[in-house]
């Protein structure tokens, strides 16, 4: 470094007692209600009227502007049971998924798939509800399916593969369908 770079400071000044904050970096605190000439007299920042202005106001998290709130508007369960009773949704079945992408992967050809076999093998997870199989997948293995639904294009891939579907619990009725 050339002497024009260096800097032009006294050692002796440097020390505890000649820092400081950088310029800028502290404000002071808003002293409101003081008088007109403080800019912050009268309404003291809070303008004039509405629910900003009163004494006890807060931005509330759930508050939409006004408009019918997201709580208000969604639909509401009733019943003993909550879900179980009243559906949430006009579609919704009380039933696991089997598709058969999943009986291609776990099942040798000419063997029985029931809900036993299926909880081993992995794939109905959650106890006490019933199994439908879904067409998701294709099925070039011969399987004899036991479960409690199967969609029509389940049935018609496990059947094209030589397969049969039989339906647990069911009548005639629910078996044509």
């Amino acid at each position: 470094m050339t002497e024009q770079n260096q800097p032009t400071f006294d050692p002796n000044e440097i020390g505890l007692h000649s820092l400081s904050p950088a310029p800028g970096s502290r404000k002071s605190r808003k002293r409101v209600g003081r008088g007109e000439g403080s800019g912050l007299g009268k309404t003291s920042g809070r303008g004039q009227k509405g629910y900003g202005s009163r004494s006890g106001s807060k931005e509330r998290k759930r508050f939409e502007g006004g408009q019918m709130p997201t709580h208000m508007r969604l639909r509401k369960l009733r019943g003993p049971h909550m879900k179980k009773s009243m559906p949430f949704e006009p579609f919704r079945t009380h039933t696991q998924s089997v598709n058969l992408f999943d009986l291609e992967k776990r099942f040798e050809a000419g063997s029985e798939v029931t809900p036993e076999t299926l909880v081993a093998a992995g794939l109905a997870t959650r106890k006490g509800i019933d199994v439908k199989l879904l067409g998701n997948g294709s099925l070039s293995k011969k399987l004899t399916v036991r479960v409690h639904g199967a969609s029509k294009s389940a049935r018609e891939a496990v059947e094209a593969a030589g397969g049969t579907v039989e339906l647990i619990g069911a009548t005639n009725a629910d078996a044509s369908e």
